[in-house]
């Protein structure tokens, strides 16, 4: 049975720093495209960043790159999120999806986590 659990979010101060985790059961996640997403209260979900399978490469948003990093540890079967100098437009729901599109969003693709909460205010 595939699952993906994320965990890691809360509530941060605008200019911090917040890392999330996504545990995947079931699958073996390197074989397997897989990445974060983002839900933001009134607007739909999109891809922040993932692991581009048919080319080896990473997807970052435009709205996250050179501050958000992807990264997976094979041992422990997990993918992280290292979010720094966040804002207060990064506040949302964060989920990690496995097997389906980054850029163009289809919940009803693939598998997916149920979500952790990332609140930026001061």
């Amino acid at each position: 049975q595939v699952q993906l659990v994320e965990s890691g979010g809360g509530l941060v101060q605008p200019g911090g720093s917040l890392s999330l985790a996504c545990a995947a059961s079931g699958f073996t996640l390197d074989y397997y495209q897989i990445g974060w997403f983002r839900q933001a209260p009134g607007k739909e979900r999109e891809g922040v960043s993932c692991f581009i399978r048919y080319d080896g490469g990473i997807y970052y948003a435009d709205s996250v790159k050179g501050r958000f990093t992807i990264s997976r540890d094979r041992a422990k079967n997990t993918v992280y999120l290292q979010m720094n100098s966040l804002l207060p437009e990064d506040t949302a729901v964060y989920y990690c999806a496995a097997e389906t599109p980054c850029t163009e969003v289809d919940t009803d693709l693939g598998y997916w986590g149920k979500g952790t909460l990332v609140t930026v205010s001061s």
